[in-house]
């Protein structure tokens, strides 16, 4: 059996990888409390049909399962020197911040998934000669500002500014601070 040389499949596939160095683009100074991250879920249903032909000849349904995250954040930088006040006696501090806002929400691309899709026979034709690399842009963006818009709704902001109090109040009192005062700005942003 050794005498024979090995053959090899012909139909395995070999896989290499050619990607060049990563560059980094850009570094943003943070000066900002992450306060809230929420998780979503959301079903987006998209139905693209003509006028003229039935579904089964074009046309197509799909089905997506989008599963993303949002973070709600208080700015610090853009508090001014009136907005910390502190005794004299440096025991009691007061300090007005801006509302919590929302970061863009993100789609984890690993959890979401095309769940269901039907295509018509000319749909299916067309999708294989053009070979369009994007086809599912529209339904990752959909989520994702659908995502966006349910943590808008949600209580996230809230608890943000909550979290923010507790954080602030406790750094503050191991400081020696004995009274604490976190307001938010009248106007919210």
């Amino acid at each position: 059996i050794h005498l024979f040389p090995q053959l090899r499949n012909p139909f395995a596939e070999n896989t290499q990888e050619t990607s060049g160095p990563v560059l980094l683009e850009s570094v943003q100074q943070l000066s900002r409390y992450e306060a809230a991250s929420g998780t979503f879920q959301v079903v987006v249903d998209i139905s693209a049909n003509s006028s003229i032909l039935p579904s089964f000849l074009e046309g197509s349904d799909t089905m997506f399962i989008g599963v993303g995250n949002d973070n709600a954040y208080v700015d610090f930088g853009k508090l001014k020197g009136n907005d910390v006040q502190v005794s004299d006696d440096r025991r009691s501090a007061t300090l007005t911040l801006g509302h919590a806002q929302l970061a863009p929400a993100t789609l984890d691309v690993h959890q979401s998934y095309v769940y269901a899709q039907q295509q018509g026979l000319f749909t299916r034709i067309n999708s294989f000669f053009s070979g369009n690399p994007n086809s599912q842009q529209a339904l990752y963006e959909l989520a994702q500002k659908q995502i966006q818009t349910a943590a808008g709704k949600s209580e996230l902001m809230a608890d943000a500014e909550r979290n923010t109090k507790a954080m602030l109040t406790s750094l503050l009192q191991s400081l020696g601070f004995t009274k604490i005062t976190v307001n938010y700005a009248a106007n919210p942003s």
